[in-house]
């Protein structure tokens, strides 16, 4: 599986995962702060397992090798 998250959406993604994580671990979200780590590993690794089935990918297309 290739990488299919975009720059705009990786920042995002370890934002919005950073910020839920940081809550659970100081309080006031409780347990639903563990799921900050889907987005945050997702935007590490720039793969996103659900992209694929529905079709999405927000990184640019590679150029092809003749116009690099």
């Amino acid at each position: 599986m290739g990488r299919n998250v975009g720059g705009l959406d990786q920042m995002v993604r370890i934002g919005v995962g950073t910020a839920l994580v940081m809550m659970w671990i100081f309080g006031p979200l409780g347990w639903w702060g563990v799921l900050g780590f889907l987005p945050l590993v997702t935007g590490l690794t720039r793969v996103c397992p659900i992209y694929p089935l529905l079709g999405i990918s927000t990184c640019k297309a590679p150029r092809p090798a003749s116009e690099a």
